[in-house]
């Protein structure tokens, strides 16, 4: 019996290789940093082809190449390394299926489960799985293709990502461990949530009798607005103020949940027709019981790595993901990265140790909120609640709105009843 958890390893990869146009190639050059998942990691984040191919039948299917490898290739004393990271993992997973198990989830709505695949054809020949029919590809992913398909339903788009379960089980990513682990934790995590700025899980569909599974998710159709137009050139404050605020409200709702991201950075963040930003890809994401977000190793983009995590020294999340939105609003405004070097290992060097350069004449309070991200000390740091009333974050707008979730929504209710507010509670549930 295959184990019924799957992942959507890449959601950024659904429509171009950055949504804002940037992207960081690995240079493969030796590092005396400990090797930890990086060099593997940032092979994933280049999968995408740019090309369409229609023709090729194991983008429906989701076949991947056989000779990707993750971990086989370290030594003994590496392994061991990479292990100490990986098991985070496994706590992850226990604490992912003990709030399944206790409906301890942040859905009004659960996301649906379909246990029978139905593969077949519309009556003008294209591709089916059950009610979608297939359009063409928008992405691949470090396990799966990604696939445009339009629901004969209810007549909308969603992009659907394939695997092969006996894919994922022969692929180690690490001793003990098979890509299955992955993709069965990023998966329980996009069961659980429910934001407005953070990609939406529709389906499962998983066939007991089949290798074939599928997630379903909701369809980005926006363009990226830096498509095209390369690093040089940055969004400008409107712009980079709009995406910043829809991020931090995403990653503060993640953070409030006890769930670090791991990997925040353009890629990862879509942008809709109406310009909302929502954080796709939780392929290394980490929860927690508590506030105790401590982790050993950074999975994580070597240039959005926080100086902490390069030290391979035990390190925070929260503040890990927080250096990371700032490496990200540094790329939307100025167009480049502030820490990037010839070789990893000069790049984790300069991430440590070179100071914060901004352009002259930049706007006062932006140049505040970049130095208060990039601060190298993770304990004065800003936080995103800083952020969030920060006089160049609110322009305009006001600060970031909290957001009452479902979860925090029947906890309040539930408080106010025993409290012997049903009144008040009956409003506040309408």
């Amino acid at each position: 019996m295959f184990i019924k958890g799957y992942s959507f390893a890449s959601v950024a990869e659904m429509g171009c290789c950055g949504c804002f146009g940037f992207s960081f190639t690995r240079k493969q050059t030796p590092t005396t940093r400990p090797k930890t998942q990086y060099e593997n990691h940032i092979t994933q984040e280049l999968l995408l082809n740019d090309e369409v191919d229609d023709d090729e039948e194991d983008e429906e299917e989701g076949e991947e190449d056989d000779n990707i490898s993750y971990g086989e290739d370290m030594s003994d004393a590496e392994k061991g390394d990479h292990l100490e990271f990986r098991n985070p993992s496994s706590r992850s997973q226990e604490i992912l299926v003990y709030r399944t198990q206790n409906g301890l989830i942040c859905r009004e709505v659960p996301v649906k489960e379909t246990h029978k695949v139905v593969r077949s054809e519309d009556e003008n020949g294209n591709k089916m799985v059950n009610e979608y029919v297939r359009e063409h590809k928008i992405g691949s992913g470090s396990y799966g293709k990604v696939v445009l398909y339009r629901s004969q339903v209810d007549g909308k788009h969603y992009a659907l990502k394939a695997f092969h379960k006996s894919h994922l089980l022969k692929l180690r990513v690490a001793p003990s461990e098979t890509a299955m682990t992955d993709v069965l934790r990023e998966v329980l995590i996009m069961k659980m949530l429910n934001h407005p700025n953070i990609v939406n899980l529709i389906e499962v569909i998983d066939d007991p009798e089949t290798d074939h599974f599928y997630m379903v998710l909701e369809y980005v159709e926006g363009k990226w607005v830096f498509e095209g137009a390369g690093p040089p050139n940055g969004l400008g404050q409107n712009v980079s103020r709009r995406y910043l605020r829809d991020i931090v409200s995403g990653l503060m709702y993640l953070h409030a949940h006890h769930i670090v991201h791991g990997d925040i950075k353009p890629d990862n963040l879509l942008v809709t027709a109406n310009g909302t930003v929502k954080i796709g890809d939780f392929s290394v994401s980490q929860v927690f019981e508590d506030e105790k977000d401590e982790l050993r190793r950074s999975p994580g983009t070597p240039v959005f790595t926080a100086p902490e995590c390069c030290l391979g020294l035990t390190y925070h999340g929260k503040a890990a993901d927080t250096w990371a939105v700032g490496v990200t609003l540094y790329c939307m405004i100025l167009g480049q990265y502030p820490f990037l070097g010839d070789t990893l290992q000069d790049t984790y060097d300069k991430i440590v140790n070179d100071p914060l350069r901004l352009p002259k004449g930049m706007n006062p309070l932006l140049k505040n909120l970049l130095e208060g991200l990039l601060c190298k000390d993770p304990a004065q740091r800003f936080t995103l609640e800083k952020v969030a009333v920060h006089p160049w974050v609110v322009g305009d707008a006001g600060p970031i709105p909290q957001f009452l979730c479902w979860c925090k929504r029947n906890k309040l209710q539930r408080e106010q009843i025993s409290d012997g507010n049903i009144t008040e509670a009956l409003i506040n549930t309408d």
